[in-house]
């Protein structure tokens, strides 16, 4: 109970030591001073309160935000302050946000408890006391055994003991991690995986040492101490030995394995890291916009304390004979006096802060991210993907992306391989009818004959089918035919029927090739890799596999033959393999990988090496020694495959073609046109590179491309950059591309940076190539961080881009072949690059014209709102009396003005979506946050004041001495007008101030629904209903009953309606004229298009709306008008 305080405290210590110890079945040593280590529970918490937690940290974090702290500070004054307003006009309205932002952050929490009970409460099977006891997940501890059956999930991270299988090996799917489909094996070590009934797994004596938790998936360092006939056998653990919560048991029967991660500790739950918190420019506009009404708010309230003061100094208004000074008043301190003076007329004026704009901007960002989900444009049908929005924070950013990063492979291509063309010893060939040609020669060899296959190409072809991770599923076969090939059945599966699976593509496509050319990968069973060789069988033994990591940018294997020989394959970039290569024909096959690059294909160069028994015994020790290693392990392996991956025997290359997708270079285009410049960054060699670049538009023909390649020193760098940016001066070419490699770029952002920014700034496109994933994230820095600020947005699909989607303003996932860490790292995720621009051009363009409008719009009709109240106390000696009645403070913002703004952010379209996509360049007219410009925001204000004025100073001039106005000279009576004449004013000032800001978002609206109509004359609707009940009924719990009668007394009045109209008129009518003057004599792009887009387009889900005769009728008339415009 103390250890669970503890955790939800906080307090529980972390792990003390770099590695932990664990006790298969928890058999802990009897002797000895053994102290147990302290494990986290298998209880998953995604929720972020407690029931105990929820009030006060829900509060600490909702008035950490400056308008709701604000407002409580005004609240917590008019408590302790005698104030001229109710304490409930600021709280109200506080309370009402405060709450619907805990409801909603309250009821999203909710579900998460309910998901985390559910997947606590799962049933699993535990080795205990000698029998297999059901359990549920959150009770498993570490060293517990635990079994998993086939197509169940792992409930916690296990090192594999035994599977089913006779050598121990299991297959796995990772789709909920990272989105790999295909099929994984794994291993457990020899010395348990004959463990494989709970009686024997009772009996292990087994001790696992392993590093302490972290997030990355692909990381695992530990090793094995398992006791047998009182001796300890030794064996290294790695990632291959580790089942990862969350993965899914496949093709396996049942496996045992013991916890070594639970819970919070396993690696899924590590990787539920909360994302650094991106701020929009329009969020940091409207922060800017808060701190200036603060200081208007400030001014006010200290010009009117002031004021009062210089009034006061007049004895006869020092102390009026109707307004008496007590003997306190007259004694109490003037600082004091002043002081509370002040914070009275701030409590007054403190409505000018829209509090309610920021529940208003949360609420419109969520409900409008649910159109881009619900856009069918942007929906995959191939794959059944629609786009998914993972934050809505940035929903107007996408209408101000200056700068797009974007990944090669797999974002520009579709990561579908095919394999095309080879060089093998120096001579190319091609694929024809599943046969090997040379460059220049037709197919004309019989089939199956390998009387033209040299042993160098058997060689090359069997280093393609045995160095891989391809795995193998095969469909079981009706029966089996008599008579049949011997060798077209392995381990009771067809070989007619299996399909590879691999986590590369590239790889997929070459073991494809190969078996199509005549040598086939058979089946990987534990340390046996079988192949046919035009159908003879061939065995070779797995002895060790060096895996892929992006610093080497290879892989290898190496394989006992079935003559006995140890021979190593290896094959990776031509820039991995080249220096390390001491024979072969490498000056041909260079040339011949730069041609396969300058073609756009995918380049992988293949080489192997023979080992004597003695060389081999050297690399079998050094690389037990480093895999065996618990401190350092990673360098220690990068030492032994340098040591051992070097005097290469070349023996060819391949070249594999990615074709590019859908519609690829016209949104490279459109995106041009609209003004954002395309960046592509890429791992690829910068032929390969070129070529594709060229082919999707990202480079013209007619472009200038300039190149940043291979510098080897600074100064070399240096110069080189300057040459370009003189060339660009002197060039007279209207474009230029600039092409950089990823060794140039680290001499570039390390002494040239400002050089560098200016040629990148005076290009079209950039490509940079051979990066890695960290440079795409310092190239993304660079742009982001310069002095013009702009907007930044990158878009990838594999693990490789996702610090690059983290660094830029606006992150797009890709949901492609490579996995789903793209996509679950991003802030947005489509299925194809072609829909980005719709996503941009379209989406952006309407959200930040939304956004931007109701931030503006906030201000406008705050300003409305309290500068007659102002201006009142000019005519009350600053009295500190309110305007208006308290019920009005309190439901200005929350009810009379606040839906048809709401509604206008979530439906607004000024440009027809089918117009913005056929003119990208309207997308410029928004950028640089113009409509949220100070130029922009200073004429909102002004118009704001001057509205204001026109409602105070026009009620004043219309009402004047005219006591018909008062109530049809019912009122003549001192008392009554004393009773009506202050309310009568103010409501009459607030009736055409509710009426004149609703009817100016109407003018502001281009896109009518039926939802706009409702909305907007249902506000005004319900601001009469609501004050003829308010004033027609004595309200027993009020103090005092100010309003009674008041509105039914002043719509009596002829005189009121008229000035009300003719205000309304006063205000807008200017508005109007300058809309249609500027409209016709100085139109912009935007209302061009409005006028373009009104005679044409009728939107498609306009159109589905109507009855079906009204909808073909529409269409009829869309089709003659486009027949009339082409004819003519």
């Amino acid at each position: 109970m103390l250890r669970w305080i503890r955790q939800q405290l906080g307090f529980d210590p972390p792990h003390q030591s770099e590695t932990r110890t664990i006790y298969v079945a928890n058999r802990f040593p009897q002797h000895g001073h053994y102290i147990p280590q302290r494990f986290a529970d298998n209880r998953i918490i995604s929720s972020k309160y407690t029931i105990w937690n929820f009030v006060p940290k829900n509060l600490f974090e909702q008035f950490r935000r400056i308008a709701n702290f604000y407002f409580l500070i005004i609240f917590l004054v008019q408590l302790m302050i005698d104030t001229p307003t109710s304490p409930v006009t600021s709280g109200l309205p506080l309370f009402f946000v405060i709450t619907v932002t805990a409801i909603k952050q309250g009821y999203e929490d909710w579900l998460r408890h309910k998901a985390d009970n559910e997947v606590n409460g799962a049933p699993v099977y535990v080795v205990r006391s000698g029998s297999l006891v059901q359990t549920r997940s959150k009770n498993i501890r570490v060293g517990d055994i635990v079994r998993v059956a086939k197509d169940e999930t792992f409930p916690v991270d296990l090192v594999l003991l035994s599977s089913d299988r006779p050598d121990g090996t299991c297959h796995i799917t990772t789709a909920s991690l990272d989105g790999e489909t295909n099929l994984k094996t794994h291993y457990s070590v020899a010395e348990t995986s004959v463990c494989q009934s709970v009686s024997q797994l009772e009996s292990l004596q087994a001790v696992v040492e392993c590093q302490q938790p972290e997030a990355d998936l692909y990381r695992f360092v530990g090793r094995i101490t398992v006791t047998l006939l009182g001796e300890e056998i030794v064996r290294p653990l790695g990632p291959e030995n580790l089942l990862l919560r969350g993965a899914r048991l496949k093709n396996t029967k049942e496996i045992f394995g013991v916890a070594v991660y639970t819970g919070m500790e396993s690696k899924m739950a590590l990787n539920y890291k909360c994302k650094s918190q991106k701020r929009s420019a329009v969020e940091k506009s409207m922060n800017s916009f808060l701190i200036i009404y603060l200081g208007i708010l400030l001014s006010e309230a200290i010009l009117s304390t002031i004021l009062k003061y210089a009034w006061q100094n007049e004895e006869k208004w020092n102390e009026p004979f109707y307004n008496q000074k007590t003997e306190q008043e007259r004694n109490s301190s003037p600082i004091l006096k002043f002081i509370s003076d002040f914070l009275a007329f701030l409590v007054l004026y403190n409505f000018i802060i829209p509090i309610s704009l920021y529940v208003t901007v949360e609420m419109q960002k969520f409900l409008g991210s649910f159109f881009i989900g619900w856009d069918l444009d942007l929906y995959h049908e191939e794959s059944d993907q629609k786009a998914q929005v993972n934050t809505s924070d940035l929903n107007e950013e996408l209408g101000q992306v200056e700068y797009v990063f974007t990944d090669k492979t797999g974002t520009l291509t579709e990561n579908e391989m095919q394999f095309r063309e080879c060089s093998i010893n120096g001579t190319k060939y091609r694929e024809v009818n599943g046969k090997l040609v040379p460059e220049g020669l037709t197919d004309d060899s019989p089939d199956g004959s390998t009387a033209h296959m040299t042993g160098e190409e058997l060689l090359f072809l069997k280093a393609v089918a045995l160095c891989h991770t391809v795995q193998i599923s095969y469909d079981q076969p009706d029966c089996t035919v008599p008579g049949s090939d011997p060798f077209s059945h392995v381990n009771g599966f067809s070989a007619n029927h299996m399909e590879y699976y691999a986590s590369s593509p590239d790889e997929k496509a070459l073991v494809e090739a190969a078996k199509r050319i005549g040598v086939t990968f058979i089946s990987s069973n534990g340390d046996v890799v079988e192949i046919k060789t035009f159908g003879k069988a061939e065995k070779f033994k797995l002895l060790h596999v060096l895996e892929f990591d992006p610093n080497r940018r290879r892989m290898s294997v190496i394989l006992q033959t079935p003559s006995g020989g140890q021979i190593m394959f290896t094959k990776g970039a031509e820039s991995a393999i080249l220096p390390f290569a001491t024979s072969g024909e490498m000056e041909k096959t260079r040339l011949h990988v730069d041609e396969f690059a300058l073609k756009g294909l995918r380049t992988l160069v293949v080489a192997c090496r023979h080992f004597s028994p003695e060389q081999y015994t050297e690399v079998d020790r050094r690389l037990n020694a480093a895999r065996t290693a618990l401190q350092q392990r990673e360098d220690k392996l990068q030492e032994a495959f340098t040591f051992i991956e070097r005097d290469l025997e070349l023996l060819g290359a391949t070249g594999v073609e990615d074709k590019l997708q859908d519609k690829v270079q016209e949104t490279i285009e459109a995106l041009r046109l609209a003004g954002i410049k395309v960046w592509v960054l890429t791992g690829d060699k910068h032929e390969t590179a070129v070529s594709v670049s060229l082919s999707c538009g990202h480079f013209h023909r007619t472009m200038n491309i300039l190149e940043l390649l291979q510098q080897r020193s600074d100064n070399e760098c240096a110069e080189q950059l300057r040459r370009l940016a003189r060339r660009i001066k002197e060039d007279h070419v209207i474009q230029h591309g600039l092409v950089v490699d990823g060794a140039s770029l680290s001499l570039a952002l390390r002494e040239h940076e400002k050089l560098f920014m200016e040629v990148c700034k005076n290009c079209s496109a950039v490509l940079c190539c051979r990066m890695a994933p960290l440079q795409k994230a310092k190239v993304v820095r660079l742009i982001k961080t310069s002095p013009e600020k702009p907007i930044t947005l990158a878009v990838g699909d594999g693990a490789n881009d996702v610090s690059m989607i983290q660094e830029a303003h606006v992150g797009i996932g890709i949901m492609g072949k490579e996995g789903r860490q793209a996509v679950r790292n991003s802030d947005y995720a489509i299925a194809r690059f072609k829909f980005l621009a719709k996503l941009l051009l379209v989406h952006g363009h309407f959200y930040y014209i939304r956004i931007a409008t109701l931030v503006q719009y906030f201000f406008y009709k705050n300003v409305c709102f309290i500068t007659p109240q102002f201006l009142y106390q000019f005519f009350c000696l600053f009295s500190q009396q309110t305007l208006y009645d308290s019920v009005y403070l309190t439901l200005y913002n929350i009810c009379f003005t606040s839906l048809p703004i709401l509604v206008y952010s979530l439906f607004e379209q000024l440009v027809h979506p089918h117009v913005l996509q056929s003119k990208p360049a309207l997308y410029r007219d928004i950028s640089r946050n113009s409509m949220l410009s100070f130029r922009t925001f200073l004429y909102w204000t002004l118009l704001g004041f001057c509205h204001a004025f026109v409602f105070f100073f026009g009620s004043y001039i219309l009402m004047g001495e005219d006591t018909t106005l008062m109530g049809n000279g019912q009122i003549l009576r001192a008392s009554r007008q004393l009773m009506f004449g202050n309310w009568t004013f103010g409501t009459l000032v607030f009736t055409v101030m509710v009426i004149t800001v609703t009817l100016k978002l109407a003018l502001e609206t281009h896109f009518w629904t039926w939802m706009n109509h409702f909305v907007t004359w249902g506000s005004i609707a319900f601001y009469f209903i609501f004050s003829l009940f308010y004033g027609g009924i004595i309200w027993p719990f009020l103090h005092t009953q100010d309003m009674y009668f008041v509105f039914v007394q002043l719509l009596s009045s002829g005189s009121a309606w008229f000035a009300i109209i003719i205000i309304i008129i006063t205000c807008l009518f200017p508005d109007v004229v300058k809309k249609v003057f500027f409209r016709h004599l100085q139109p912009t792009n935007t209302q061009k298009s409005q006028m373009y887009s009104n005679r044409v387009a009728i939107g498609d889900d306009f159109i589905a709306l109507q009855p079906l005769s009204r909808a073909k009728s529409q269409l009829g008339k869309i089709r003659a008008w486009l027949w009339y415009e082409h004819t003519s």
